[in-house]
């Protein structure tokens, strides 16, 4: 149910084949901050807690049903032969609802709960309009449908390709988006037709028609063009995305996190950073990061499905996959790899490490190239170190091992059983040690190499 107490429904067209992206995938399901834009589109279509959804589909349907997994019904349209026939193939599955309908685009994502609140809002206005249609004013008014109205009364809708110069003029423009009572919608989709420039039955008629009838349609305007943009190729999804990372930065500043150079670091939808977070230049966010207070994220840091606690230090040039846990104080440095893994309060991995299905204990010390060795070519194993031991440079450490707190590996170890708590493990070859042995070969090869010469 709305805000106002009136059943919704929404029907989200994405039939279009989207041909310009060029794509196997579906043109919906394309992301934008790592999220597909589907999926943009019905959060904030979850805020206003929808009684039915229902998605009409094409083209890679059965991708949508994969996406959807049943969170709304799927009607087809095949073949497509319009806007107003679109919205027709939800009939069925709106069958026996009395209530709103919206209808949205999934390639239109970043339409906000509030606009689509306002033009239920609108709908039952003192007038109770029959329709109401989402309008906005471009800079460049283009091809969109053009919306002819005054103080926000619709007196005609009209296509770009069927209007005249002076109807072009207007700069009132149709986003497509409208809302209307299921009793209305169909009756009037039922009487559109298709006499027009193109032969295709148009959602726009619908407002003429009811006009025609003499009952009143009206017009929500956004102030936020953006909003209401269209998602048809791929250089318009990577200006999608751009504007999106461009709101994003500003947000997190706003909450505190200081970006030394805001246009380099790249978002994901979900990411969670807190105050006095510091991220240098060229850091990205994969899904599923929550970074608490006083971090310092260092330039070229790369993060997905990790938490980080306050005043951990990351990077430069981290990788931190999912599961990586960094709690309290704990640096991870230069070229250091840290997946399924948590480093312990205060532990530290300065540079060149990977550490992986592992538990690294408080105050451990990881030296440069250790490797938790955690895969056997079948299954992945653990590899736990205790608080405060100390790994040696160059240190392979063989899964399933436990090293033992305040234990020392000794550098160049690769380690296959465990070490107890505080003993010291060395695992190389004796050194061979032959004086002179050098220098005869020296003087050997170079005589060689002057009587080839010679």
């Amino acid at each position: 149910m709305t805000e106002a107490s009136h059943p919704l429904a929404i029907i989200v067209l994405a039939a279009g084949k989207g041909t310009r992206m060029k794509s196997d995938t579906h043109k919906v399901l394309h992301p934008i901050a790592g999220r597909p834009m589907l999926e943009h589109l019905l959060a904030s279509v979850g805020e206003l807690s929808p009684e039915r959804q229902v998605v009409v589909a094409g083209h890679g349907r059965d991708q949508l049903e994969k996406a959807l997994a049943g969170r709304a019904a799927m009607a087809l349209q095949e073949p497509q032969l319009g806007t107003a026939h679109a919205v027709q193939q939800a009939e069925g599955a709106l069958a026996g609802f009395e209530g709103d309908v919206l209808v949205l685009y999934g390639d239109v994502p970043f339409v906000s709960a509030d606009t689509m609140r306002a033009m239920i809002g609108r709908l039952h206005g003192a007038d109770q309009p029959a329709v109401v249609v989402l309008g906005f004013e471009p800079d460049d008014a283009l091809a969109y449908g053009r919306i002819i109205a005054k103080d926000g009364a619709i007196a005609k809708m009209v296509e770009f390709k069927d209007a005249s110069a002076e109807e072009r003029a207007c700069r009132l423009c149709n986003s497509g988006l409208m809302a209307a009572r299921a009793s209305d919608l169909f009756a009037l989709l039922a009487r559109v037709g298709n006499d027009n420039a193109q032969g295709e039955y148009y959602l726009p008629d619908i407002v003429n028609i009811a006009l025609a009838d003499g009952r009143p349609c009206a017009v929500v305007v956004t102030a936020d063009a953006d909003e209401v943009a269209g998602i048809n190729s791929r250089a318009e999804l990577a200006e999608a995305e751009g504007r999106w990372q461009k709101r994003r930065r500003l947000q997190a500043m706003d909450d505190g996190v200081t970006l030394v150079a805001p246009e380099t670091v790249w978002f994901s939808w979900d990411t969670k950073l807190g105050r006095d977070v510091v991220v240098e230049p060229n850091v990205v966010f994969g899904p599923g990061v929550e970074v608490a207070d006083h971090v310092t994220i260092h330039a070229f840091s790369h993060l997905a499905g990790a938490k980080v606690a306050s005043q951990a230090d990351i990077g430069p040039y981290a990788r931190l996959r999912p599961g990586a846990d960094i709690r309290e104080k704990a640096r991870v440095g230069n070229f250091v790899e840290i997946k399924n893994a948590v480093m312990g309060v205060g532990a530290k991995a300065n540079h060149l490490t990977y550490v992986g299905d592992a538990q690294v204990g408080a105050g451990a010390n990881l030296g440069a190239g250790t490797i938790t060795c955690n895969y056997d070519g079948y299954f992945k194993h653990k590899t736990i170190i205790g608080e405060r031991a100390f790994i040696g440079s160059n240190s392979a450490l063989i899964a399933p091992v436990k090293i033992g707190a305040d234990a020392i590996v000794a550098a160049g170890s690769a380690v296959s059983r465990d070490v107890g708590d505080g003993e010291l493990r060395l695992v190389r070859a004796e050194q061979l040690v032959k004086p002179g042995w050098a220098d005869q070969f020296h003087d050997i090869m170079r005589r060689r190499k002057a009587e080839k010469k010679g």
